[in-house]
């Protein structure tokens, strides 16, 4: 019976899960009381919340439960970075049946540890309680430094649009995954583990970024999100999007042939989502780092424009590949 979370019970299981947890400097008091105590020295707190639901957000037969817990710490800490802040803390909710084994919980407490380690936040406290759905709530906290937040509706026309990270090859795992291949090991560990840039999201806001957000559904969906806040248009540069050749191997051991394959890959940097790079608007005199990649730029528009559009976001002046995600749209 041990072998279960349900046999060693809610308590056991929140000491053995929260044994694992190092504290930071952020942490005045973690898990264990009634509520955890987070320092805030920049007097604010950037707060951000997100699900991850078994058998829509991911699956146990594609992913281990140290993926989903590297993946449920990712997402939301690339959120808290978009914000130009620093990932401080982490509450989990986990809300999982009974018969869900001991070693999945221990190997998602180590997934969240991990990454944590590589974002620099902590867990500070949660929830655990019976559910036939294993399903994960994730809150994740940060501190601006005294900076302003890098919203959504700064940018402005002229400026650059750039992202750092990765793009496409989540969509490429999970197709691959989808379709039972096994493709390039880069594809299906972005979809399993995304990687995003955490500490360039600081270093966006330290070089006057005037728009950002991360991409989870998509860099034209997203970027559309950043022209309606702002009123603006996007238009990207299909030359500056340079597919990374394992998203090239990855779309032709989908099937896709050598002379579309870099085309294919393109559409899927543009329509693909869930690697959680980094995207953000600059002045264009910016000296950007090498690792940004400077793809499009922000147009004027009249808000009826703007509102009207099906995409503000096109490439090369075109309407861009169809894709995105819409959790009430797609299973």
């Amino acid at each position: 019976m041990l072998s279960t979370i349900g046999g060693l019970g809610e308590f056991a299981l929140i000491a053995r899960v929260t044994s694992q947890f190092p504290a930071t400097d952020d942490v005045i008091l973690g898990p264990g009381d009634d509520a955890a105590v987070v320092a805030a020295p920049d007097g604010r707190t950037v707060a951000t919340t997100d699900v991850l639901v078994e058998g829509r957000h991911f699956r146990r037969e594609w992913s281990s439960a140290r993926d989903v817990g590297h993946r449920a710490v990712a997402q939301n800490f690339a959120d808290v970075a978009a914000m130009g802040a620093r990932p401080t803390g982490l509450l989990i909710g986990f809300a999982a049946p009974p018969d869900l084994p001991v070693d999945w919980a221990d190997g998602f407490s180590a997934g969240v540890r991990d990454e944590c380690a590589v974002a620099g936040g902590a867990v500070v406290g949660g929830d655990m309680v019976g559910s036939d759905t294993l399903t994960i709530a994730i809150t994740a906290l940060g501190d601006l430094q005294g900076r302003a937040p890098v919203r959504r509706d700064g940018a402005r026309p002229g400026d650059v649009v750039a992202y750092t990270g990765h793009l496409g090859l989540s969509a490429a795992g999970l197709a691959l995954l989808r379709g039972g291949i096994d493709g390039p090991a880069a594809c299906l560990a972005e979809h399993r583990r995304p990687s995003p840039p955490y500490a360039e999201g600081v270093a966006a806001a330290r070089l006057g970024a005037t728009a950002m957000l991360d991409v989870s559904d998509g860099l034209a969906q997203d970027l559309g999100h950043l022209c309606r806040a702002g009123g603006v248009l996007i238009d990207l540069d299909s030359r500056s999007l340079v597919p990374e050749p394992a998203l090239v191997a990855g779309v032709r051991a989908l099937g896709v042939p050598p002379d579309g394959a870099e085309q294919a890959a393109r559409d899927l940097m543009v329509a693909g989502g869930e690697d959680h790079a980094l995207v953000a608007a600059f002045d264009p005199g910016t000296a950007l780092p090498e690792h940004w990649h400077r793809i499009g730029r922000v147009h004027s528009a009249d808000q009826d424009e703007v509102r009207k559009a099906v995409n503000p976001v096109t490439v090369d002046g075109c309407a861009p590949p169809r894709g995105g995600w819409d959790h009430f749209r797609q299973g």
